[in-house]
């Protein structure tokens, strides 16, 4: 047997490997460019390095495996428990990823050094019983077996098992590319590590090293997907802002509702009303929409928008039509873009932001729960800043005066949970009320 026979999928692996990061390597620096700031993930590019390094060790030991007579046995260790080790630090890597992809790394010392203990007592009970390792002669390999082996596999185990669970605990909050993302990436580690199992001449440990990290790339690290997500909210954005434009505004107010809007909904999550409802779907989807919760006003009248006085009665039932113009517009251009939460998201926030929880708002006067979650939470985005900004027909309100209109309006003009949801965080409303200025200048 030659060596490239004994290590052939080894080589492919690493190949593929080695494509996938001259592209990560070359788009991500494009992202770089466009964006204007690194977008560089470091868990997931040193989890890179470790995927290429196993799968190197993997090859290697494929070859000194089968060359017994020629290569001493302690070399045969020393590669193996190389082999080991960096495979221990991939799987360890892979739920950390996970971990911060998903839920984000945790504060406490105590968890974070739970989520590596599996692998660091895997790490010393495989070098404790290395000296003990068997080299079998397999029908068509030679392969390597013993307590080693089995502490490894149990450790790959203890982090599916993990990684199962925090799917379960928080699929409600993970977005349907993550969850996706998660189940093939677990789906190929089960099935190739049940084939190494029955298997144990067929060595294809690499193949699951590599099909992992590719799915990671592809579903959640591709800089060219992140291009394209980056130019999407900078179109929803421009276009937003050149509409805010018509109003007399200079595009701060899009900016500053949408992260009040958003801030609504991260604390309303709290209540355990609308823990299951509001998902990470529902933020990221949120935060694409409420920049359009105006664009209907183009096909407002200049002269209606920048009216320093009062408007007639005529004039207020012309502005109130910008909510279904708004909505037609999304479902006529946008909603042929994006996929369907997107869309009826942007559409609901256009069309009902203005509708009151008493049922005297417009345009359909509908009231209570029957209005959107999503219409419900810009509407109080959309006042607080409309008062406490500055507009053609008068002066910005003082921030308390701005308070209490949300308070007032608790229970008659917005939802009891959404105004509490607000309130409870006034350092961070007043935090995003503090770059005004930058907004305004943006």
């Amino acid at each position: 047997m030659t060596i490239l026979q004994c290590c052939k999928t080894q080589i492919m692996c690493l190949l593929i490997l080695a494509y996938i990061g001259i592209i990560y390597i070359r788009e991500g620096n494009n992202l770089n460019k466009i964006t204007r700031k690194s977008n560089c993930n470091h868990i997931f590019d040193v989890f890179f390095v470790v995927s290429e390094v196993a799968v190197l060790f993997d090859g290697i030991t494929a070859c000194t495996v089968n060359f017994l007579e020629s290569v001493p046995r302690t070399v045969n260790l020393f590669v193996h428990l190389g082999m080991f080790v960096s495979y221990e630090i991939y799987v360890a890597l892979l739920f950390w990823y996970w971990v911060y992809v998903t839920i984000g790394i945790p504060k406490r010392k105590w968890i974070k050094a739970a989520y590596i203990l599996p692998s660091t007592i895997t790490i010393l009970l495989t070098v404790y019983f290395l000296p003990d390792l068997n080299f079998i002669q397999g029908k068509y390999t030679n392969y390597s077996m013993g307590k080693s082996v089995y502490v490894c596999f149990v450790s790959v185990v203890i982090y599916c098992v993990l990684t199962v669970a925090m799917i379960i605990s928080k699929r409600r909050y993970l977005s349907k590319k993550k969850k996706q993302s998660l189940a093939t990436t677990l789906v190929f580690i089960i099935i190739i590590l049940s084939v190494q199992i029955v298997f144990p001449e067929s060595l294809v440990s690499c193949i699951a090293a590599s099909m992992a990290t590719i799915s990671i790339y592809l579903n959640m690290e591709n800089p060219t997907i992140h291009s394209l997500e980056h130019y999407h909210h900078e179109m929803v954005m421009g276009f937003a802002t050149l509409v805010e434009n018509k109003d007399d505004n200079t595009g701060g107010h899009i900016r500053r509702s949408s992260a009040y809007a958003v801030l609504i909904a991260k604390n309303l999550r709290k209540n355990k009303k609308y823990k299951n409802l509001i998902t990470k779907d529902y933020l990221n989807n949120l935060m694409q929409s409420a920049p359009m919760h105006d664009i209907g006003k183009i096909g407002i009248p200049d002269a209606i928008l920048q009216k320093p006085g009062k408007l007639t009665a005529e004039e207020f039932t012309k502005m109130k039509e910008h909510p279904v113009i708004g909505g037609k517009i999304i479902k006529d251009t946008f909603g042929h873009l994006y996929d369907g939460e997107y869309e009826n998201m942007a559409f609901q926030v256009a069309m009902y932001h203005h509708e009151k929880w008493n049922g005297k708002g417009y345009p359909e006067g509908i009231s209570g729960t029957d209005i959107p979650l999503c219409a419900r939470i810009m509407a109080v985005a959309d006042v607080f800043d409309a008062v406490s900004a500055k507009r053609c027909y008068r002066d910005a309100m003082p921030l308390e005066e701005c308070y209490d209109i949300i308070t007032k309006g608790r229970g008659e003009d917005f939802d009891p949970d959404i105004v509490d949801a607000f309130m409870m965080d006034k350092d961070k409303v007043e935090e995003i009320y503090s770059k005004k200025s930058n907004y305004d200048n943006s």
